[in-house]
């Protein structure tokens, strides 16, 4: 390829196209001066230079603008000390792409295109567009083959972020030609300016498009951190007991199928799973006679237990966006009649995902092997659901759910500790939390 283009602007040369002298000397030091300032990000190297390169195309011709491109990718290499991989690479490119920019601009000029018309701006713009395509094509394919990025991971992450400024510096390559066939020489001082403009501008946008990426990789780590924390609280509580741990699991399971069948939207189905997850936490404050008793509790072990919806709470308020998964859990054993804890709430007074869990966890503790209750069957406990309907429990919510169970469309099987690990999910629990 290097051999090909090489022999065809040595071909294609004309004495014309190296005239004026003085232009040819201007565009190769703005060019070489530009890559100086270039900008390296995710393996592309951008600069100013290709403006410099496009007017070379141009305005001179296919051999001065590949002899330009030479030179400024030369000066690179030996500041930059590359390897022999990506320095025949960087060379191919840089001879390739100015090449292919002067011929189109040559065909332009003899189809009719006047050098010295106001028009040929637009015909420096085309050119801008097409060579600025075939150059990230080509370093695209460079990064593939010697740093092993996904051509189309280049694409987003490098090409569509630099669209606006590479659009807005096709829009200066226009405008300095249209100064340039007015004025001539003297434009190179608003070129100048101009290019200095565009190379901050540029690599502000980049260095704010990092930033952006490292603020979302400290929030994911942050939310794997917090989430992380809560979950291995969880855990924790499934090694001191593993009967808490899958009750924890079973409502979570329950809450989010009762949220779809009551037209929740997904942002709340996955909010009341994870509070499901979460609603237990403050048992950690119970001491083990209370945690393991087998019998039924007495007024003093009641008002403890009683303090585990605001102590869970309160644990998991202190992680960052998970406030409203602390006000479920603080709820969560209110009664719709007014009579639960921790304050006394009624009917709509209570959240609608808290009287979810209130559902799901009283189905299970009647059903589960628990510290204080023999298990019952499923048509006892529905029996005892509705009972309590409208009491205790939240009428609407508890014929949704037994018209889950009845359908045999919700079920959980206290008996392995994958059941809770599959629920707990640590991951979806963090890409929840970032979202």
């Amino acid at each position: 390829m290097l051999v090909g283009a090489l022999s065809v602007a040595v071909l294609t040369s004309r004495a014309s196209d190296w005239r004026p002298l003085a232009l040819v000397i201007l565009l190769a030091a703005l060019a070489v001066l530009s890559d100086a300032l270039s900008i390296e990000t995710r393996g592309q190297r951008l600069s100013g230079s290709f403006i410099a390169l496009v007017l070379a195309m141009a305005f001179l011709g296919p051999a001065p603008a590949v002899a330009i491109a030479l030179l400024t990718i030369g000066v690179d290499a030996a500041r930059e000390r590359l390897s022999r991989a990506r320095t025949l690479s960087n060379v191919v490119t840089y001879a390739l792409f100015p090449l292919v920019g002067g011929l189109l601009a040559r065909g332009a000029q003899e189809a009719g295109a006047d050098p010295a018309g106001l028009a040929y701006g637009f015909v420096v713009f085309g050119v801008y567009v097409a060579t600025i395509t075939l150059n990230f094509a080509l370093t695209a394919l460079g990064g593939r083959l010697w740093l092993g990025y996904g051509i189309g991971m280049q694409v987003r992450r490098v090409l569509v972020p630099l669209l606006p400024s590479e659009l807005a510096a096709a829009t200066l390559v226009l405008a300095f030609s249209v100064i340039y066939i007015s004025i001539g020489i003297a434009a190179f001082a608003v070129l100048v300016v101009a290019l200095v403009a565009f190379q901050f501008l540029t690599r502000a946008l980049l260095e704010s498009e990092e930033r952006a990426e490292q603020l979302e990789t400290r929030t994911t780590e942050l939310a794997a951190l917090q989430v992380g924390a809560l979950a291995a609280l969880v855990q924790t509580l499934s090694l001191r007991d593993k009967m808490t741990a899958r009750h924890s699991a079973a409502v979570a399971r329950y809450s989010r199928a009762i949220a779809l069948a009551a037209g929740c939207t997904p942002e709340e189905q996955e909010l009341v799973h994870t509070a499901g997850l979460l609603h237990d936490i403050g048992k950690f404050i119970f001491p083990d006679r209370i945690l393991f008793a087998e019998a039924r509790l007495s007024d003093d072990d009641w008002q403890i237990v009683k303090r585990h919806p605001a102590q869970g709470a309160r644990v998991v308020g202190k992680v960052a966006g998970l406030a409203a998964v602390a006000e479920i859990i603080r709820c969560h054993h209110e009664r719709v009649d007014g009579a639960g804890y921790p304050r006394g709430l009624r009917g709509e007074e209570i959240p609608l995902l808290s009287r979810i869990i209130s559902v799901a966890d009283t189905y299970d503790v009647m059903t589960a092997r628990d510290s204080y209750r023999t298990p019952v069957s499923r048509q006892e406990a529905i029996a005892e659901l509705r009972r309590v309907s409208s009491t205790q429990l939240d009428g609407r919510l508890v014929e949704a759910f037994i018209d889950l169970l009845l359908g045999s469309s919700v079920a959980f099987q206290h008996t392995t500790d994958a059941d809770f690990e599959a629920e707990l999910d640590l991951e979806a629990r963090v890409r929840a939390f970032v979202a």
